[in-house]
């Protein structure tokens, strides 16, 4: 270990991934606006979602090797330069490609959040890592519940002004960790073995995890509910555009609303019934209730009516919750970090098929099809939940 944690530096990493997820927050409520200079479809809003994930997948084992073997501190100031530069070039974009470009680079050193846990590992005594890991999850939900808000209240001044503060927020970022931040791994505990291709490859946590029969199932649940909600999420801000004639003020509450939901009962909820109902009864009731939430979403003829929806839409917070945990009693205590870790390569596999799809079902069969398509996703990975519980 280099050194103790400092209060300075574990501040910083809060508000490293706070800034991050404010600023990939700030541009969900424009992002469909910005694209209609150029396109109307929804499968192009989808392909640039797909973009910035498909980036971000290839490119997470790379940071994660070069942060073995240069450090944490270089990695983890250039990934958030990098951001920022993706955000200023998406701001200017005079072009579609462009604005890919800018998603693709934004996508390649979006590294941050997996490089802040790595800090803290190096810096932290293993009985207080969950403790600070807490940090960066409140950090993350933080993050996106104000950054639409704050996404809103910019676009009242430009469409384009919200992506210029998502760049600003990242060169105040940068600029704070060059100043405050220690390096966190020592030079002799770096990576001194010889390089090699493989350690870059992304698909090989993939294959190690699922040689794990044991975990079919519950990863089957964990791939579905993701690739539902991941199509939602992306496809969500044109659905409100063409229904309900949203502006990207409009927008950014409903996301916001979201965001609020979606922490109280991650945060409050699932702690306090968790020891009453259980893992699996908190998962159904989960499940339960996106499904019910997709299909209101779906249908929904006014806001209220989305509003409602949208309260369903927050048993995700049970579903992803309780489907983790049970995961993570299928393996031993030295096998969670790495179960954690290749899980995270399902999840961004997720964010590359499920905004493609529901822009294409969105432009082929209707603008609630990705909604009411997804709740029989679910209803599947509900199945392949009480499966996968089942065979414990």
């Amino acid at each position: 270990m280099a050194q103790p944690p400092s209060k300075r530096a574990l501040t910083f990493l809060f508000l490293t991934v706070f800034l991050d997820l404010l600023g990939a927050g700030i541009l969900l409520p424009i992002i469909p606006y910005l694209v209609r200079q150029f396109r109307t479809d929804a499968t192009t809003i989808g392909l640039l979602s797909t973009s910035f994930s498909a980036a971000q997948f290839v490119a997470s084992p790379v940071l994660g090797v070069l942060s073995d073997r240069y450090g944490r501190r270089p990695i983890l100031l250039l990934s958030i330069l990098g951001s920022a530069f993706g955000y200023f070039l998406f701001a200017i974009a005079g072009s579609l490609p462009v604005m890919f470009l800018s998603r693709i680079i934004d996508g390649f050193t979006g590294g941050n959040i997996s490089t802040a846990q790595a800090y803290i590992a190096d810096v932290t005594p293993p009985e207080d890592r969950a403790k600070n890991f807490g940090l960066i999850g409140a950090a993350f939900g933080l993050g996106f519940v104000v950054g639409p808000a704050v996404g809103g209240f910019l676009a009242g001044i430009s469409v384009h002004a919200p992506a210029y503060g998502a760049g600003l927020l990242g060169l105040f970022t940068a600029a704070l960790g060059y100043f405050v931040l220690p390096e966190s791994l020592a030079p002799e505990l770096r990576q001194q073995k010889p390089f090699q291709w493989s350690e870059l490859s992304p698909v090989q946590p993939l294959i190690d995890l699922f040689r794990r029969s044991e975990l079919l199932y519950l990863l089957g649940a964990v791939f579905v509910l993701n690739f539902a909600f991941s199509g939602l999420q992306s496809n969500f801000s044109l659905f409100t555009l063409v229904r309900f004639q949203y502006t990207p003020q409009e927008n950014a509450w409903v996301f916001a609303y979201i965001g609020f939901l979606a922490a109280f009962v991650q945060g409050v909820l699932v702690r306090r019934l968790n020891p009453i109902l259980g893992e699996q009864k908190i998962a159904t009731m989960g499940m339960a209730l996106l499904i019910a939430g997709f299909l209101g979403v779906a249908f929904a003829r006014n806001t209220s009516d989305l509003l409602v929806a949208i309260v369903g839409v927050a048993g995700v917070g049970f579903a992803s919750t309780a489907y983790m945990a049970m995961l993570s009693h299928k393996v031993s205590a030295r096998e969670q970090g790495w179960l954690l870790g290749s899980t995270q390569s399902v999840l961004s596999l997720t964010r590359v098929g499920g905004p493609i799809y529901a822009g294409a079902v969105f432009d082929a069969m209707g603008v609630g099809a990705p909604y009411w398509t997804g709740a029989i996703m679910l209803l599947l990975a509900m199945v392949l939940g009480w499966v996968g519980t089942a065979k414990e």
